[in-house]
């Protein structure tokens, strides 16, 4: 079975929220079998910094479902959309 690399797009509640922390918590949401390869930050708007972490699954029928659902559930984000999806 392969690996896909997703980038995907995190955006916290506001700009108060920990980008340290908030990228703590996003790796302690995993779940089994996926890993964190990376994160990068992106200015949006008024102050607000948007978090791109590449996440690393395995390649079956689930994708990247149970990552954007687990990354949802952590505290401060606000929203989460898969930015790009490749093989490994």
């Amino acid at each position: 079975m392969g690996k896909v690399a997703a980038k995907i797009k995190v955006m916290p509640q506001s700009p108060d929220v920990d980008l340290d922390a908030l990228q703590e918590r996003l790796e302690q949401s995993l779940p089994e079998g996926a890993k964190i390869n990376g994160f990068e930050r992106d200015d949006v708007a008024f102050g607000l910094v948007a978090l791109f972490p590449t996440v690393v699954v395995p390649d079956d029928s689930g994708g990247t479902d149970a990552v954007e659902e687990s990354f949802a559930e952590v505290e401060g984000v606000e929203s989460v959309d898969v930015d790009s999806v490749g093989r490994l």
